[in-house]
């Protein structure tokens, strides 16, 4: 999904009011520090007009090397890039998802959340970025399965997390052979999961994803795509596959309710990003099909923009208590 960007103006603290109380980003970006960490950064930040310094985030490389800065400064990631033209995701977005991840486990679990290498989490679409196994595994210690259909994704996935010490034992990168599924093939018969996370692509066509980027380059003050000096319009990347999916989100979404139905009793708690508040009765209602047990949806907010994550499980109260005995017991109290 083609997360929307920030003016540089709106890169501000007031942009990032409504974050998680624990995501390490709410603050304004501290570019002395960030430059002390990747010095490459340097060449992007200027003043604003409102009298405080920021980057270009319609220049893709202005964004690629901020993340770099953010990834070796908050979470001790001294080796990550991206090939050109994939999607580079605001980390302060990502980072969100995982600390709300962490308190829907801590509410299953009497205000405890599970932290450690025993609590193993599926990263549906890990793309070549690998940031929430970065964000998830540093925060809370968890451990990880991240999938992708795209090879050069995997590929670079697995270079990143080869390459860095923090990451060592943490993160397993595994290809999805069949491009439309999204369980099938990648997890094992026995093998379980304390959660899923997925930010699915959400537009339905190229077409459909290209007008969505020339209304980003607009909201940008950049004019539309294509004018002279015009800035690129796909500043935070994407490749086809992560930015749109043959009938979009609600399709994508159906599809992984259906086959999340066939591995119930693999994981506790199925979630996804939802883009389209549309799309959420359509997604209701095929669990309820489906007879999910429980499904919670979290509101995210960042500045003017809201987003969703959606939570199920198909686990009865028996069996859910069963699974905290046997794999949250040892949790450790939040700070």
């Amino acid at each position: 999904m083609t997360p929307a960007p920030a003016s540089p103006a709106s890169s501000s603290a007031a942009d990032k009011e409504g974050l998680h109380p624990r995501n390490r980003h709410r603050g304004r970006y501290d570019f002395t520090q960030l430059v002390a960490s990747v010095p490459e950064l340097a060449a992007f930040v200027a003043p604003t007009a409102h009298g405080d310094e920021s980057i270009d985030f319609a220049d893709p490389a202005a964004v690629k090397t901020l993340n770099r800065a953010l990834l070796k400064q908050f979470y001790g990631i001294d080796n990550w890039d991206v090939p050109a033209g994939y999607l580079t995701p605001p980390i302060p977005g990502r980072a969100d998802y995982i600390h709300y991840l962490a308190d829907l486990l801590a509410e299953s679990n009497g205000g405890v959340i599970p932290r450690g290498r025993g609590i193993r989490v599926l990263d549906v679409g890990v793309g070549a970025n690998t940031i929430f196994p970065i964000v998830g595994h540093r925060e809370y210690g968890w451990r990880f399965v991240g999938t992708d259909t795209d090879p050069v994704a995997v590929r670079m996935a697995k270079q990143i997390v080869a390459s860095n010490r923090a990451l060592t034992g943490a993160v397993d990168v595994r290809l999805q052979p069949v491009a439309a599924d999204i369980f099938s093939g990648v997890v094992k018969p026995a093998e379980v999961f304390d959660l899923t996370l997925c930010n699915p692509p959400f537009h339905a066509s190229a077409a459909e994803a290209e007008a969505g980027n020339r209304r980003k380059n607009q909201n940008l003050g950049h004019g539309p795509a294509g004018a002279p000096g015009a800035k690129p319009a796909l500043n935070f990347g994407g490749q086809p596959h992560e930015l749109w999916t043959p009938g979009g989100e609600a399709t994508f979404l159906w599809r992984m309710a259906e086959e999340s139905a066939i591995i119930r009793h693999n994981c506790y708690w199925f979630t996804t990003l939802v883009s389209k508040k549309e799309t959420l009765p359509g997604l209701y209602k095929s669990l309820k099909k489906l007879q999910a047990t429980d499904v919670r949806t979290i509101s995210m907010a960042q500045g003017h923009k809201v987003s969703r994550l959606v939570a199920w499980t198909f686990l009865d109260e028996a069996a859910q208590q069963a699974w905290r005995a046997k794999r949250w017991s040892g949790a450790e109290r939040p700070a």
